[in-house]
């Protein structure tokens, strides 16, 4: 248990990269209003962003088919079938609208990256100069948080397109014809969408995986740039966490967590980028310092948080710099230890 009490082997008193360094950005997350050389790129985030929130709102109201499913399987009377049938295909269809949504990230994710990590000018100036682009990258960062915890919340997402997919087949075998089945969705959407679901945090894995195409793709962004834009956000989300006089400036309770959701999104994407992930000594974040703030809020407002760096960090062990750890504890002594490993 030992172990247990050893957040990082990092010297509090000055080893980290962060500690002799300010980061008291004050980042407007409610009043931020874009400059007219945002302005573009700034709409086509809202449309965005205002999907996001429909989809947020649709995945919080799924019920799933799960009884419709039982009696279907347990009697094969054409009533049951076609009852089962009948209540499965709109959720299908939902699920189908969320997996395109996840194409608007994927696609616009770049295009705010690109703005955000340009090398003309300094991290903390493109936070403190482009503030409503920082805000709108904050929101999806959010949402990807969020859509991820109801869809791991909602096992019946999984087990309704699990159904609709043995339904079809088996209806094609029984017809001996592909046209006389009425597909919600082709086989080809229908494939893309089982690789979807089936990862634990699927929206984040697009968020990851569209910010290490930008980096691949942007050969005139070094990825120092992209990195250290994120670690910077990261820092800045914290650093106003401790700040009672900052966090007294917002006129919205929910703020707050809204600032800690971005903060461990923003964490477990850096790690997701940078060559040797967030969590050894050298890295950028400072984790240890993040996770001491997340322990210092109510546990109704940081568990789920802790509880996704646990399962990130993991799942994603780096054997050649270290092993994660993770243990859920009582909210009174969760921690997150690391045992360094020698390649």
């Amino acid at each position: 248990m030992g172990n247990l009490l050893r957040l990082l082997a990092r010297d509090d008193a000055g080893n980290s990269c962060c500690s002799h360094q300010k980061y008291d950005v004050f980042l407007d997350f409610e009043n931020a209003v874009p400059s007219a050389e945002e302005r573009l790129l700034y709409e086509d985030v809202a449309e965005v962003l205002r999907g996001s929130q429909a989809v947020i709102h649709d995945l919080q109201q799924y019920k799933g088919a799960a009884k419709e499913i039982r009696e279907a399987i347990s009697d094969p009377g054409d009533d049951y079938q076609r009852r089962a049938w009948e209540m499965v295909t709109p959720l299908v269809q939902k699920l189908k609208q969320f997996y395109l949504f996840s194409n608007d990230i994927e696609m616009i994710v770049p295009r705010i990256l690109a703005e955000l990590c340009g090398p003309e000018i300094s991290p903390t100036q493109h936070l403190e100069n482009q503030q409503a682009l920082v805000k709108q990258f904050a929101e999806i960062l959010e949402f990807t948080l969020k859509f991820d915890e109801l869809k791991m919340t909602t096992p019946a997402i999984q087990n309704d397109f699990s159904y609709y997919r043995r339904t079809v087949t088996r209806l094609k075998i029984e017809h001996n014809s592909v046209e006389a089945v009425d597909e919600t969705i082709d086989h080809q959407l229908a494939n893309k969408m089982s690789l979807f679901y089936a990862n634990s945090t699927p929206m984040l894995k697009i968020l990851s995986e569209a910010t290490s195409k930008f980096v691949t793709e942007h050969k005139e962004i070094p990825l120092e740039n992209t990195t250290e834009t994120l670690a910077t956000m990261a820092k800045v989300c914290q650093r106003m966490l401790e700040n009672p006089e900052l966090i007294a400036r917002f006129k919205r309770e929910e703020t707050q967590l809204f600032i800690l959701r971005v903060m461990v999104a923003l964490i477990i994407l850096y790690d997701h980028v940078h060559p040797v992930g967030a969590f050894v000594k050298a890295s950028n974040v400072d984790v240890k310092g993040c996770v001491k703030v997340l322990r210092d809020q109510p546990a109704s407002s940081s568990e789920n948080l802790l509880n996704a760096l646990r399962d990130h960090f993991g799942a994603n062990i780096r054997p050649r710099n270290c092993r994660i750890v993770v243990d859920t504890l009582p909210y009174n002594c969760q921690l997150i230890t690391c045992r360094s490993l020698t390649s």
